[in-house]
């Protein structure tokens, strides 16, 4: 008689226990570790971070920009853990002192290239049903930026260096 292997099921509490400068992401009970970030990477989180806090105060919104690493329960699940390299939350009830419970209005995570099937696919699909409103994926090797809309239902692709507009604020474009 053959028997099936079951797969450990991680919850927070393992994120919580891992040892100190570890890092990693928990989607579905399953743990993704997360490698140091390039200097590039870093170059463009905060760049990109800057401008999006500056446009916020600008217009003294309500809105919160927050940088990895940032906890986001998406699920308000003990099972699902991520860390976007950005996250901007316009309904700050939902964040505390641990993080975000919920799903933050707009995630951009920049890509590098040992996570690259997590942010195109994994975290694509759970972002969307969590109920993102914007998600860019920033590739610094191919010089691209996807952004889904996913409350229209959109994806379009962006060179490095063409205005990008932000679909959650009317008006606002960043270039990358």
């Amino acid at each position: 008689m053959e028997t099936l292997r079951k797969e450990k099921v991680y919850t927070i509490e393992d994120i919580y226990a891992l040892p100190d400068g570890e890092r990693a992401e928990l989607v579905d009970g399953k743990i993704y570790y997360m490698a140091p970030p390039s200097r590039t990477h870093q170059k463009i989180l905060l760049s990109l971070s800057r401008v999006i806090a500056d446009y916020i105060d600008s217009r003294n919104g309500d809105c919160e920009v927050n940088i990895a690493p940032f906890a986001v329960f998406l699920n308000k699940d003990d099972i699902n853990y991520v860390e976007p390299d950005i996250s901007v939350v316009c309904d700050t009830s939902k964040l505390d002192e641990k993080g975000c419970h919920g799903a933050p209005d707009w995630i951009i995570e920049v890509v590098s290239p040992s996570n690259k099937p997590m942010d195109y696919f994994t975290k694509l699909f759970k972002y969307r049903t969590a109920g993102v409103r914007e998600y860019w994926i920033v590739d610094p090797s191919k010089e691209m930026v996807m952004v889904y809309r996913f409350e229209r239902e959109t994806m379009e692709q962006y060179s490095f260096g063409e205005d990008i507009p932000v679909g959650i604020y009317e008006g606002f474009i960043i270039k990358v």
